[in-house]
């Protein structure tokens, strides 16, 4: 489990003022009185309407603004003619700026080399996107000047806006473009440079190679003014990626710790399953399991031949939930009830005396129909979720507990509602399983229902193969991800895994990586090979009409 708490963070780096000019007392003589010696006061030298600011073409726009209630409005063309001058800096920075590769969300490259990327920008790009330029904002291609120098002719292509570059890109694919950290939105994919990125959990500024420095120099004739004037010096944001603004959310497919899964954790330990992704789990800040089946005391112990369809859990392999650092259970599964409906209250306290927070199921329909809300670094986040498939049994009532069953008007309204309230919402359904990547028109139908109502996410948990994705309204629609922690290893499509991680940055959401794995062993995920990820990417991109 991961702690959830708010830590308000903020950076100002102040200029500072030329000391005073001290003042010289004359030698005492035998006959002299000493009086005390008053500190002048500076007088400013100017007065604010003569001072001039002037800001580098290079400068990104979001930085450029956070002077626009700058007192000093007299612009200045060159930083001799300035009294205020932003822009790049070779030492002394006060801004670390944050900048990405980023290229169409249904792009199979994953990263690219620092070397190559300066030999695109050299005129010789690496085989991914051969004959294409990169694109970016003349600012950043300024920026990026000052560390690389030029660009070859035809190397980069300039754009006015990043909803120009992406509107290009998504058309022009393969392609890429350089765009500063806050102009990411969720279509863009994030491409790794030197294996590092700025949404990775871990990521490290100072290490990452695309970044920009910017100073805000100071004259002394201003500098003395604002003093005089009892004013502080304006201050540079220290970066456009604030950690203590950022969150990782997991969201995972199908878990069922039954039959071989439970009998290799008898056997190798609660450990085992998750041994060769735990890292891409337990990084996050909220992790989220879509847990299948109930725990109950009473549950058969697990044997590798068993192929049975009835599912419960021993309570003790709620260890798993541990070991990969769990936060969230869904409990939407279709199986919740396969041995009655005490197992379901068993399974609720028993999560609840775990320290997990739990969703879609409850004691009772009321319950059940309750979602969870979270706060970490300033932004709001909720989960909500319900069983569209069944079976009937399975199903909360007024007097029985069990899943929520899906009522989409109620659905609808609870997300709106979350929405107003200034949270993230993010939907879950345990919805009518598909053999195939594609939804059904009436899944489709109500994924989209729940944009439309707010959701910036809509998740399907019910799928065993991963399914397609798309971009709908202002939310990302994941119809399914496949299974996670399950024994189902008779054909390939079962034994490929998508894990997705989500970024939120500042109150909004931000976008999302696309982790894959493969099922070995009836019971360990492990990453996938480069030929395998290519593969299974290259299908559901397709599959997903891109």
């Amino acid at each position: 489990m991961k702690p959830f708490r708010i830590i308000l963070f903020l950076i100002l780096l102040t200029a500072c003022t030329p000391a005073p000019t001290p003042v010289v007392l004359p030698s005492p003589t035998a006959t002299a009185t000493l009086t005390p010696t008053q500190t002048p006061t500076l007088q400013p030298t100017a007065s604010l309407d003569q001072l001039t600011f002037g800001i580098d073409p290079a400068v990104p726009p979001r930085l450029a603004e956070s002077f626009s209630g700058f007192e000093v409005s007299t612009s200045a063309a060159n930083p001799a003619a300035a009294d205020f001058w932003l822009g790049p800096a070779d030492t002394d920075p006060t801004s670390h700026w944050i900048y990405a590769l980023a290229a169409p969300f249904p792009t199979i490259t994953d990263e690219v080399s620092l070397s190559d990327l300066k030999s695109a920008w050299g005129g010789q790009p690496p085989d991914e996107f051969a004959g294409q330029p990169i694109l970016l904002t003349a600012a950043t291609r300024l920026a990026f000047e000052s560390l690389w120098g030029p660009p070859a002719a035809g190397a980069v292509q300039e754009f006015l806006s990043e909803p120009e570059i992406q509107a290009f890109a998504w058309e022009n694919r393969p392609s890429w473009a350089i765009l500063p950290f806050e102009d990411l939105n969720p279509a863009w994919k994030v491409l790794r440079v030197d294996a590092q990125s700025p949404y990775d959990p871990a990521f490290d500024p100072a290490a990452y190679p695309l970044a920009v420095n910017f100073s805000l120099t100071v004259s002394q004739r201003a500098a003395q003014t604002y003093a005089g004037l009892g004013l502080a010096v304006p201050a540079l944001p220290a970066s456009n990626r604030d950690p203590q603004k950022f969150t990782t959310v997991v969201i995972t497919g199908t878990t069922a710790i039954v039959r071989t899964l439970a009998a290799r954790i008898d056997e190798k330990g609660a450990d085992y399953p998750a041994a060769l992704i735990r890292d891409w789990l337990v990084s996050a800040d909220i992790t989220h399991i879509s847990n299948e089946s109930s725990f109950t005391p009473d549950c058969p112990a697990a044997r590798w031949t068993s192929t049975t369809r009835m599912f419960c859990s021993t309570p003790a392999h709620v260890a798993l939930f541990h070991d990969v650092g769990a936060d969230v259970i869904e409990l939407s599964g279709n199986h919740l009830g396969d041995y009655g409906a005490d197992p379901i209250v068993f399974t609720l306290n028993l999560l609840a005396e775990e320290g997990f927070l739990t969703y879609a199921s409850g004691l009772n329909q009321e319950s059940a129909r309750q979602g969870i809300t979270l706060e970490h670094h300033g932004n709001r986040i909720a989960f909500i979720g319900c069983n569209e498939a069944g079976p009937d049994y399975v199903w909360a009532t007024e007097t029985r507990p069990g899943a929520a069953q899906c009522d989409m008007d109620w659905l609808a309204a609870e997300v709106q509602r979350l929405k107003t309230e200034g949270y993230l919402p993010i939907v879950t359904f345990q919805y009518r399983e598909s053999q195939g990547t594609h939804p059904m028109p009436w899944e489709i139908r109500d994924f989209r229902r729940m944009v439309d109502s707010g959701a910036v996410i809509v998740s399907g948990s019910q799928s065993h193969v991963p399914m397609t994705m798309e971009f709908y309204n202002d939310g990302f629609i994941h119809y399914g991800l496949g299974n996670l922690f399950f024994d189902q290893m008779t054909a390939d499509k079962y034994r490929q895994e998508v894990i997705d991680r989500h970024i939120f940055y500042d109150g909004r959401y931000l976008g999302s990586d696309l982790l894959t794995a493969y099922l070995e062993d009836y019971s360990q995920p492990r990453p996938m090979t480069a030929t395998e990820r290519a593969d299974l990417l290259t299908r559901i991109f397709h599959d997903s009409g891109w």
